[in-house]
């Protein structure tokens, strides 16, 4: 059985995860008004990945018995202020989204919970690599001042993402 501050942090979890998916899917919407498909398509695959973050924790509390609740969406933004902007709020996001994850962790060392800490493990090392990701191309948009062929090329480079579900057994 989960301990009550455990089973709280991890059902708060769920609805971050939740909202991320939608802020993504959200940003792919922008993307395809500006034409731009790949990156959509790139935003699309951080949608599911976020989604499939969710799962992966709701699977867990009900796997060790605890009870799943879900709240409420808040509404993400659906305006943004350019192609550059789009990526810089990504960065912001997944920083505040490495924090919540870091708070789990604490939440279940202070609790003793090992098998919680365990699992929290795999989303502190994704962590890790989404930052890295978002950074890379972060740099490359503002190399290219977000304008000009670059973007068509990083449009064509961004199209190629494949997503990979954490909950499937390889």
């Amino acid at each position: 059985m989960i301990k009550k501050e455990v089973l709280d942090a991890l059902n708060a979890q769920i609805n971050a995860e939740s909202y991320s998916a939608y802020l993504y899917l959200s940003m792919a919407a922008y993307y395809e008004n500006l034409g731009l498909s790949g990156f959509a398509h790139w935003m699309k695959v951080q949608y599911q990945e976020e989604s499939a973050h969710a799962i992966k924790f709701f699977n867990y509390v009900t796997g060790r018995n605890g009870k799943v609740i879900l709240k409420a969406i808040d509404q993400v933004p659906v305006d943004f202020d350019g192609i550059v902007d789009v990526f810089e709020k990504t960065l912001i996001h997944e920083i505040y989204v490495t924090s919540l994850i870091n708070n789990l962790m604490n939440v279940a060392i202070a609790a003793s919970d090992h098998a919680s800490q365990s699992f929290f493990k795999w989303f502190v090392d994704e962590q890790v690599e989404e930052e890295a990701n978002v950074e890379k191309i972060l740099a490359t948009l503002k190399l290219i001042n977000g304008e000009g062929n670059g973007i068509f090329m990083m449009d064509r480079e961004l199209s190629q993402r494949i997503f990979v579900d954490p909950n499937v057994a390889v």
